[in-house]
């Protein structure tokens, strides 16, 4: 059965920034990204190919690591709800719809 990725992504990256707040490890909150993506990453193949979960796997990491210059302008939580929405609209608009 197949699992929507689009909330697994999102809330995935929320929930790395609260892992990596409250511990004060990053790496720690890297860890809760890459699980969400290693969840995701089979089932993007499977639904768009490699090209398609490569470009998946871009978005998902590069909005993480673009929230962090958006976050100096517009607050922590507003820039980690945009990546994690831009991930989650990408996910589902590449390979969830497909299913």
């Amino acid at each position: 059965m197949a699992v929507p990725t689009a909330p697994i992504v999102a809330g995935s990256m929320v929930g790395a920034y609260v892992v990596a707040n409250a511990t004060e490890h990053r790496q720690l909150g890297g860890v809760v990204m890459a699980v969400g993506g290693g969840v995701s990453l089979p089932q993007w193949v499977r639904n768009s190919g490699p090209i398609g979960a490569a470009a998946l796997t871009a978005v998902y990491v590069g909005s993480m690591g673009v929230s962090h210059p958006v976050a100096k302008k517009i607050g922590a939580w507003p820039a980690v709800f945009a990546a994690a929405g831009v991930s989650a609209l990408a996910a589902w608009a590449i390979s969830d719809r497909r299913r």
